[in-house]
């Protein structure tokens, strides 16, 4: 199975071209360009370009990545179940360059090729209860805005309140900034594209076993 067949049902979403290409580099001002040396903490040896696409507007920018900072790296679930979450909101919501940053983050983190498979086929794929739970949720969430009975109290069973809250945004957040995204066209870095090819190549004899 060629590697890009990996994809949703439709296929990814968004322009043909860039929309909205990320902010330069001599506009970013001297304290965007300092906070830009400790992309690390995101896991990042090279600032991704969603932070100076969304740096055009300052005022918005500082704002988010705080709030962003707190679902990731700084989020109090585990990073596998993060990821995972994160990687079965860009699926449903068709976003490549969301799905191809956080496969290269979700392996780092220590996710499984069986479960990246998985992501893209919902929650009965997975065998882990706890697993197929958030998956389940970020389902809910993406079709219904809301976690139906069944889902809501497993994970009140599991779950503190403080967490519940952080499974519920972490999912909504990355919706939302799927849809930035998506309207804006931005395409993967180089290294980043690269580094999906070979996943996608990597996992195409457990596509094809489904």
């Amino acid at each position: 199975m060629p590697a890009d067949l990996l994809q949703p049902i439709g296929g990814w979403a968004g322009p043909s071209q860039p929309r909205l290409i990320p902010q330069p580099l001599a506009e970013r001002g001297v304290l965007f360009r300092a906070v830009s040396r400790v992309s690390r903490l995101f896991g990042r040896p090279e600032l991704p370009n969603v932070f100076p696409l969304i740096h055009h507007n300052p005022r918005l920018f500082w704002g988010w990545m705080f709030f962003a900072s707190r679902l990731m790296p700084w989020g109090r679930l585990p990073a596998t179940a993060r990821e995972l979450m994160i990687l079965r909101v860009a699926w449903l919501c068709r976003c490549r360059y969301e799905w191809g940053q956080h496969i290269e983050l979700a392996e780092r983190a220590g996710v499984s090729d069986r479960d990246l498979v998985a992501v893209t086929r919902g929650p009965e794929a997975f065998d882990d209860p706890a697993t197929r739970l958030l998956i389940q949720a970020c389902d809910d969430l993406y079709h219904h805005d809301c976690l139906t009975d069944d889902t809501w109290q497993p994970l009140q069973a599991q779950y503190s309140e403080k967490l519940l809250l952080e499974v519920m945004m972490l999912a909504g957040h990355y919706r939302m900034l799927a849809g930035v995204l998506l309207s804006a066209g931005l395409p993967l870095e180089a290294h980043i594209e690269e580094h999906l090819q070979g996943s996608h190549a990597r996992v195409a004899g457990l596509v094809e076993e489904g």
